[in-house]
């Protein structure tokens, strides 16, 4: 891929946050994948471009090596560790320390990579694969942990409270069978996932989301995230939980607030009325006399559960008091007497 520009093959701005990175690789990929387009060589070969521009630019350290060294980068540590400096490894030509010319060149021989190392006998090194490692390869030569994956999860008030189970389809990453994960076949890059060691893949995937889980909340989901190389293990799989709303109950907490309506003389003179709980049951309220419109009734262990615990949240029932219409005569009467009475 030398000379190619890793920003325009994968259609971003050089200023791409990570987010955009990734969404833009995974829609290419999907595209342009062997499984998509079987026999289709031009494809084949996109979607190798577009792994290895991934790979580099899904990387903060490789990308800002990239953005600095161009097609190059790939060189710059090794150059350091040989003495030379990364430093002297400018994209304007110059030349390096330590007695090593790294002039632009037009490929004669004796040049390679675009520079001249006319010198390098000199300090220790027989040829270029001598410096940047036998095979000439792009493989990776560490292990590295596979990428966390985040994926939405839309549930309801009672599946946050009963817990739930959810199919997903994940676009993530498997280890490359054609390499195993090492990048390099004999020596050389691997053909089939571009040196990354690893190849996109669309999986399903059926998992659990706890009791008590709240708005927002991340469950995390071991090992199932994108694929690690070189014996590395993969990373995690997060779920964003998003809670729809509920017309009954509001959630504060592990607490539940409800509305319940109450007659006018039971909130006077006391009662008890009957209210519907989120374990789907009835339980009956006692009403203490003369409660007041908008006050807040305690159910002790009837709210949510608390992730990773036996206990339970409250429930809150808040009074609202009906006040009664289409009075008949004698009820207006009675009214009409209550006012006249002393403190009303």
């Amino acid at each position: 891929m030398a000379g190619k520009d890793y920003y325009a093959l994968l259609g971003i701005a050089r200023s791409a946050s990570e987010k955009e990175i990734r969404s833009a690789y995974r829609k290419l990929a999907r595209k342009f994948h062997p499984d998509v387009n079987p026999g289709d060589a031009s494809a084949e070969a996109r979607f190798k471009e577009i792994n290895e521009a991934y790979e580099v630019l899904s990387d903060a350290e490789k990308r800002k090596k990239y953005d600095q060294f161009g097609e190059n980068w790939q060189y710059a540590d090794q150059f350091s560790r040989a003495g030379a400096g990364a430093a002297g490894f400018g994209q304007d030509g110059s030349g390096g320390p330590g007695g090593w010319n790294f002039r632009r060149s037009t490929g004669t021989a004796g040049q390679a990579g675009g520079f001249d190392f006319g010198e390098m006998a000199g300090a220790g090194f027989d040829n270029i694969f001598d410096l940047f490692g036998r095979g000439g390869g792009r493989g990776r030569s560490r292990s590295q942990r596979g990428q966390d994956i985040e994926h939405p999860v839309e549930i309801t008030l009672e599946e946050a409270y009963n817990g739930a189970t959810r199919t997903v389809q994940l676009d993530t990453e498997e280890v490359c069978s054609t390499c195993s994960g090492t990048g390099t076949v004999n020596k050389t890059l691997c053909s089939t996932c571009q040196g990354s060691g690893v190849i996109p893949r669309m999986k399903r995937l059926e998992v659990k989301i706890p009791a008590g889980v709240k708005d927002g909340e991340r469950v995390r989901i071991s090992g199932q995230g994108g694929a690690g190389t070189g014996g590395a293990p993969r990373g995690d799989l997060f779920l964003i939980v998003s809670q729809r709303p509920n017309e009954r109950f509001e959630r504060r907490g592990d607490d539940l607030y409800e509305d319940v309506n109450l007659p006018l003389t039971t909130a006077v003179l006391g009662g008890e009325v009957e209210v519907p709980t989120i374990r789907g049951t009835r339980v009956m309220l006692k009403i203490p006399a003369e409660t007041q419109n908008g006050a807040t009734i305690r159910l002790t262990g009837l709210g949510m559960p608390r992730t990773g615990s036996t206990a339970r949240g409250d429930m809150y029932a808040r009074v609202k008091v009906q006040l009664p219409t289409n009075l008949t005569p004698r009820q207006r009467e009675l009214f009409e007497q209550l006012k006249a009475e002393p403190g009303h």
